[in-house]
């Protein structure tokens, strides 16, 4: 005791004098020798955490949206869509579900998008009309999604804020670095996005091409200045996380289309490719003045596309070469080339309707020579295979990936994400973009480079990913789906319509379309017409239902609607304009009525009653009953 006592005797003097209410001056350090402050530590076992939330891209191929969260503020990368499968009849699109982004929109400082690929940015319209956003992208990007937005009337009230790679852009506690990478498209970037929590890098679609036709390699000077100075976590592209060894350059595109080129010898050529793809086109478009043809385009999304390239500086088409889709016909077949869309067998795309030989301007036959430059992507391979045998009907030579050298992919193969793990040197890895199949295989090539199973992790959309410096985990789950487009009906159609939209593939449709005043209730024009769509006939008959029941559409009108037999529907713009009926020869105050039927409400054998005058005259009596009523209502 006497030995403590002594010691606190000992206290300093400083201590003493403060204990006894006495402040004495400390001399200050001049400002040029004071030390920097320390910024605040977390204590122990609490330090900063950051969210991920994949609400699309996991688990397939399209959608992809991703959610980073961390210290209250929120950014996006990327809003995609992806095409409807086969059995989602009538739906055009399909587009995440944005509850949790709405539910958090006063937290989010700003939409990233990686690339102008349309599972990258088709979603970004239907977002926009629920709320407003800035969007950050690079120059060709903001160009794409620019013209997505004008028509929806959305372009003027968007922010847009184009971003260079290595320029770094500040959003609440996030500092986001583009990184040049190769794609299929010019002006793919990924993302370095640092936080409090750590750096998290999303490569966005990627591939390693050091010979690349346009931008550069891939920036792996600044992919391996991160993994010194410690990446978080990599979300890396795992669509061909199932293929050994390197993607091909896309120079060997260009060897192969040439040879073809030589090939068509005297026929008029014919390529179908991604719109977006403006690399591609341009390598078409060379080779066609190399060969001394004449371009043009057919399609909406390529003819806008390729005139924003222009004017951005991203195409170049020598004066005198690009003619319109309506001029064709002017020259000989050995001297066009036409470039289109539907690479991926949309059913409405251009490249679709001239399978159908329901194109407005452009008949296939014998003397085409037809190049599909695309890979079908996952779920499309049967409506691409349909499109095929179409055109090999028509009479025409149908070249398409499997066959020759037409196509190389714009994602990386194993080696190529080895090399990105490599630089990055990733303390967690989620493999994104891709089925699980293959996100399974980009997990099990992150383990063979050593990363520990522990630290790799399988997510789904919806998914809560939290990760620190000391931990991955999975929190609570969020909202996410997908949501299903219908014309301008969005989020309308479930699965009871899905339901009923499949019976009715199965079992046939009668579909009946009038146009008449909405005061007046008197018929229109061409009075009714009555369309029968059976499944499992090719023939599409349509009867006219005027003065004379027994009416019938010419061949070449019925060919006009066989596409709603390959679309599952038939609509009343299809029936008018088979009837070369058009909005403008319509008086004002008209009104369109669609009635579809099941034949399961019609006698048995109805196809078989189209001729029966006495049928003809039930149904005519029977619509009209039905729009005196609609007209009242």
């Amino acid at each position: 005791m006497a030995q403590l006592k002594e010691q606190k005797d000992q206290r300093p003097a400083a201590a003493a004098v403060a204990e006894a209410g006495e402040k004495r001056p400390r001399p200050r350090r001049p400002h040029s020798q004071r030390r920097p402050r320390r910024a605040p530590q977390p204590k122990e076992g609490n330090a900063p955490q950051i969210h991920i939330y994949p609400l699309g891209g996991l688990g397939e191929v399209g959608k992809n949206m991703t959610v980073y969260e961390c210290c209250g503020d929120m950014i996006i990368v990327d809003c995609g869509l992806v095409f409807p499968d086969s059995d989602m009849f009538g739906v055009d699109l399909v587009i995440p579900d944005f509850s949790f982004v709405l539910q958090n929109k006063d937290k989010i400082k700003g939409l990233l998008i990686t690339h102008g690929h349309e599972d990258h940015i088709g979603s970004i319209p239907y977002l926009l009309q629920q709320m407003d956003l800035p969007i950050y992208g690079t120059r060709l990007t903001c160009g794409l999604i620019r013209n997505k937005l004008e028509e929806f009337g959305l372009a003027g009230r968007t922010k847009f804020v184009e971003i260079l790679p290595r320029k770094k852009v500040k959003l609440g506690c996030f500092t986001v670095e583009p990184i040049h990478v190769n794609h299929s498209i010019p002006d793919a970037v990924a993302f370095a996005i640092d936080s409090p929590a750590g750096v998290v890098i999303q490569t966005g679609d990627f591939k390693i091409d050091y010979t690349p036709l346009a931008c550069g390699p891939t920036d792996l000077s600044t992919l391996s200045e991160y993994g010194q100075k410690g990446v978080l976590a990599l979300l890396s592209d795992s669509t061909n996380a199932e293929r050994a060894g390197f993607t091909a350059t896309e120079q060997k595109v260009a060897a192969g289309v040439r040879n073809l080129f030589a090939r068509a010898r005297n026929k008029r050529i014919i390529i179908a490719t991604f719109a977006s793809n403006i690399y591609r086109v341009q390598q078409i478009i060379d080779l066609a003045v190399e060969d001394g043809r004449k371009v043009a385009f057919s399609g909406r999304s390529m003819v806008n596309n390729t005139a924003m390239a222009q004017e951005l500086g991203y195409m170049h088409i020598p004066e005198g070469t690009l003619i319109s889709v309506d001029e064709l016909g002017q020259y000989p077949p050995e001297q066009v080339v036409l470039i289109t869309t539907g690479s991926q067998g949309e059913p409405l795309s251009a490249l679709s309707r001239m399978a159908s030989c329901s194109h407005r301007q452009v008949r296939v036959g014998p003397g085409d020579f037809i190049i599909i430059s695309a890979n079908p992507i996952p779920g499309n391979e049967k409506s691409v295979t349909k499109i095929v045998n179409g055109l090999l009907l028509l009479g025409a030579e149908v070249i398409y990936e499997s066959m020759y050298d037409v196509h190389v992919s714009g994602h990386a193969c194993q080696e190529e994400q080895k090399l990105m793990l490599t630089l990055t040197k990733p303390q967690y890895f989620l493999p994104v973009h891709g089925e699980y199949k293959q996100l399974k295989k980009h997990a099990l090539t992150a383990a063979s480079l050593g990363i520990p199973t522990s630290n790799i992790l399988i997510a789904e959309n919806g998914s809560n990913v939290v990760l620190s410096r000391d931990e991955l985990k999975l929190g609570e789950p969020v909202t996410a789906g997908a949501v299903m487009v219908d014309g301008l009906g969005v989020g309308d159609v479930g699965n009871v319509v899905l339901r009923d939209r499949k019976h009715l593939s199965e079992d046939g449709l009668v579909i009946i379309v009038a146009t008449v005043d909405s005061k007046t209730g008197i018929q229109v024009k061409a009075g009714y017409q009555l369309a029968f769509l059976s499944p499992n006939s090719q023939q599409v008959v349509v009867a006219v239902l005027a003065d004379n029941p027994k009416i019938l559409l010419k061949e070449a009108q019925a060919k006009a609607l066989r596409q709603a037999e390959t679309d599952g529907r038939l609509t009343a713009l299809d029936a008018e304009e088979a009837l070369g009926l058009s909005g403008e020869q319509l008086p004002h105050r008209t009104k369109r009525i669609s009635i579809s039927i099941s034949e399961e409400l019609l006698p048995e054998g109805a196809k078989q009653l189209t001729k029966d005058p006495a049928f003809q005259d039930a149904l005519t009596a029977w619509i009209r009953q039905y729009i005196e009523k609609e007209v009242k209502a």
